[in-house]
């Protein structure tokens, strides 16, 4: 069984920084492709980056410059390193081994998903 078991996030102000973590276990972790959404109330699911199994990394333009996507194989962990914080990032964030495009909801059936984790920035 897969599982994706995320920490980090919380509060920050505008311009600040967070790093969120997304613990993988279940799988074979340097194979898959991983990828980290967010949702904000009433929007759609929004895929922010994607690490492709061959390793290229990819981001929306809403995070562009903004949000690092890295890795630690012998942690079997991927993590999301936000800095220059706007407002607008306010959301739940979820890492997933789905890689797609916009979704209705940050969740199953396809693909695996971790728990969320919600991130307020203020001004």
């Amino acid at each position: 069984e897969v599982r994706l078991v995320q920490s980090g996030g919380g509060s920050a102000q505008a311009g600040g920084s967070l790093k969120l973590s997304c613990t993988a276990s279940g799988l074979t972790f340097d194979e898959s492709s991983m990828a980290w959404y967010r949702q904000r109330p009433g929007s759609q699911c929004e895929p922010l980056s994607i690490r492709e199994r061959d390793g290229r990394t990819s981001y929306a333009d809403s995070v562009k410059g903004r949000f690092v996507l890295s890795q630690d194989n012998a942690k079997t962990t991927v993590y999301l390193q936000m800095n220059s914080l706007k407002p607008e990032d306010t959301a739940m964030y979820y890492c997933s081994t789905r890689v797609t495009g916009y979704l209705y909801s940050c969740s199953g059936p396809l693909g695996d998903w971790g728990q969320g984790t919600q991130v307020t920035v203020s001004l």
